[in-house]
């Protein structure tokens, strides 16, 4: 364990240890929560700007020791914090080991607070690595013209899921339970126990058994910064947000440079329709790992080594992506035909859900 001021920790391992010189500090968000946040700086002389991580849900810091590792060996300088609700950062409710958010729309103000408190002070140009929950933060961030980046990079964004086998009766059923006024219990068959320490046999997230087993003895001893399951209000909200990644339109007015980067074998989120969310953007596109589970970070050294191929030809990409306001990237003539021909599917009212790229 590592000690920082104002009682802000670190909870390392023997097989997880803390890379380079971090500064741990805490961060307010203008409704009064307190997020744990961490920065990093490279050592070397060739500094190519900093990434922020933005985690999925029930992550936390010391899960990504490994990838901000990586990045600080590429010369950059590294944010990652924790959103609220998980992690070490500030709870709304009383159980902390509960994953509870009023409204997907609050994880604006933990951004806006790192944005005015944290990348304000940090190395320019600013790019985004988001996984799942915080890849669709970020997409909606994008299309809605305040995310603070220049360049992302989503990896298997929570546009849809596939872990529910019937979402709509789901669905109805968390909007019921929260109108009922359960909204801060556990989804029905949840509890305290986090994902990331249940058996590495059948698991969702990776193929790989020592990041698994690492990632299990962090979540330990991170102790209730790894939470459980969702609560019902979490579960009608996420439905609430992704409904907007339903509108095929939607992509359509995303003009930030962004990578999407799907798990063939994915049992969280649903990969077609990441593709076919990808498929619409305008200065973007998407590749799809074969073999990959969800955690694609944390998966095996041929898997990573494929993503992290994808990433450095992206991040930081053109002196293009330095600008406030940066051009599109120009899609081949084959992609502009194909985008030509689905914008008048989408102008005529005939947009089948199979279209893929």
């Amino acid at each position: 364990m590592l000690q920082e001021a104002d009682g802000v920790q670190f909870y390392p391992t023997p097989d997880n240890p803390i890379p380079g010189e971090p500064v741990l500090r805490r961060v307010e968000t203008h409704d009064g929560l307190a997020l744990r946040v961490a920065c990093w700086s490279p050592s070397g002389p060739n500094r190519k700007g900093t990434v922020c991580i933005l985690q999925g849900r029930a992550e936390f810091i010391e899960k990504y020791f490994e990838v901000v590792g990586e990045l600080l060996e590429r010369g950059f300088s590294v944010v990652a914090f924790d959103w609220r609700g998980q992690g070490h950062s500030a709870r709304q409710v009383g159980n902390a080991r509960k994953g509870y958010v009023r409204h997907f729309d609050d994880y604006r103000l933990d951004l806006e607070a790192i944005r005015e408190h944290v990348l304000a002070e940090m190395p320019g140009p600013h790019f985004a690595l988001a996984h799942s929950m915080g890849g669709a933060i970020a997409l909606n961030g994008t299309y809605e013209g305040w995310f603070p980046f220049q360049r992302l990079v989503a990896l298997a964004p929570m546009v849809g899921l596939s872990i529910i086998k019937h979402p709509r009766s789901v669905q109805s059923l968390a909007g019921f339970l929260r109108a009922l006024g359960l909204g801060k219990a556990f989804v029905p068959g949840g509890g305290e126990t986090s994902i990331s320490t249940m058996p590495f046999k059948g698991n969702r997230l990776t193929t790989d058994p020592i990041r698994y087993a690492r990632n299990a003895h962090a979540a330990v001893e991170v102790g209730d910064g790894a939470i459980g399951s969702p609560t019902v209000a979490w579960l009608d909200s996420a439905f609430r947000f992704m409904q907007r990644f339903a509108d095929p339109r939607f992509a359509l007015k995303i003009h930030l440079p962004v990578l999407v980067v799907a798990a063939g074998e994915d049992p969280v989120c649903a990969t077609p329709a990441i593709e076919r969310f990808a498929a619409r953007l305008k200065a973007g596109h998407a590749i799809v790992l074969p073999g990959a589970r969800h955690e694609i970070m944390m998966e095996s050294d041929a898997i990573r080594a494929q993503f992290w191929a994808a990433f450095d030809a992206f991040i930081p990409g053109s002196s293009d992506a330095f600008d406030a306001h940066p051009e599109p990237v120009r899609p081949s003539a084959a992609e502009q035909l194909h985008r030509r021909r689905m914008d008048a599917a989408v102008a005529g009212g005939d947009y089948p859900a199979t279209i893929r790229r």
